[in-house]
């Protein structure tokens, strides 16, 4: 891709130079001889590359690379008086009185001297466009540079965030699930096995599909199913737990663990009144290219259940909504007395 711009660039100067130099070629051919108009387009040419460039090439990229742009408007200024100073002097030594008086007649009856300084002043307009033409590319091509670096630093920045969000996901769910069969094993051996059981297909998971940066749906929703059938065995009848999965294409993608922090603190601050069950209810649909995920917990500070850990939560989903799906995404929290709800909207397209 670099390559490629750079291959447009040179195009697009030998091109710049090749109108100019036509340019100057038919301005000179009107006032002297062929030959002697091609030997002041050549020139004029030559001089004008090898100055302009100079300063476009050479002193320009050390200034953005140094910070220096007031001293490079100095240099500028020098390059162009230098450049204005060599066309005057090629006007000059391919012009006699004769010709001047033709082809500048205000400047007629000047002599070799005056005529210098009058074609000095005169050029420097043109001297000003050809470097600020080479300048003005060459910047565009720099700040493309820097744009692209930019794009690139900050793209692995918004990776290693990623990484770094959803490596936290992983081992705390395990720890946390881990800990509930460690529990189970000193008063129910047997759920304590269909438990371990579950939680090796989470880990089968966790450990061959989340490494991707997007997983097919049903894989998703799969391991999600398992994460809700871990939890309903390790709370049994103490939580009245209801799923609801609808997905008519489970070969679109998403990214993985994004919606298990959700489902994670569900069941962790799930609460429930004295001689009432606690409930987790959660619907998921897909429609279109639409996914609309729901979950609700009873809620009720009172009676909430303590817990030592922090979990990672709402946070981490709010920090991998905003990376990994800007501006295509509804994140809805709804706080009551009695129940709490989050509502997630993603388009997957």
């Amino acid at each position: 891709m670099i390559t490629k711009y750079k291959n447009r660039h040179w195009i697009f100067l030998v091109f710049f130079w090749f109108i100019l130099g036509i340019t100057i070629w038919a301005q000179m051919i009107e006032g002297y001889d062929i030959r002697s108009a091609t030997y002041q387009a050549v020139l004029v040419l030559i001089s004008s590359a090898f100055l302009a460039h100079f300063l476009s090439d050479v002193i320009l990229p050390r200034a953005l690379k140094k910070n220096k742009m007031s001293w490079f408007a100095v240099q500028s200024i020098i390059v162009v008086l230098l450049l204005s100073f060599c066309l005057a002097i090629i006007y000059t030594v391919f012009s006699d009185a004769a010709s001047r008086a033709r082809i500048y007649p205000e400047e007629g009856t000047l002599n070799s001297l005056q005529f210098l300084w009058a074609r000095f002043c005169g050029s420097i307009p043109a001297a000003i466009l050809i470097c600020g033409t080479a300048c003005g590319l060459r910047f565009y091509q720099e700040h493309s540079v820097i744009e692209k670096n930019h794009a690139q630093l900050q793209q692995v920045h918004l990776e290693a965030q990623i990484k770094i969000l959803q490596d936290q996901i992983n081992p705390h769910l395990m720890f946390n699930v881990l800990n509930h069969i460690h529990i189970l094993m000193q008063s129910n051996v047997q759920l304590a096995s269909v438990l371990l059981v579950q939680f090796s297909d989470i880990l089968r998971y966790q450990l061959y599909e989340c490494n991707k940066e997007y997983v097919p749906l049903h894989l998703e929703i799969k391991y999600l199913k398992d994460l809700i059938a871990v939890e309903e065995t390790r709370w049994g009848n103490e939580l009245e737990v209801k799923s609801k999965w609808n997905i008519e294409d489970g070969q679109l993608q998403i990214v993985p663990l994004l919606l298990v922090p959700l489902i994670e603190n569900a069941f962790k601050h799930v609460s429930r009144l004295p001689n009432q069950k606690g409930y987790v209810h959660l619907s998921c649909e897909q429609i279109n290219n639409k996914l609309n995920f729901k979950i609700e917990n009873s809620h009720t500070e009172q009676y909430k259940i303590p817990s030592k850990s922090q979990g990672l939560g709402l946070e981490n989903v709010k920090k991998r909504l905003a990376i990994q799906y800007p501006e295509k995404h509804q994140l809805n929290i709804d706080k009551t007395n009695s129940d709490f709800t989050v509502t997630v909207v993603l388009d997957l397209k």
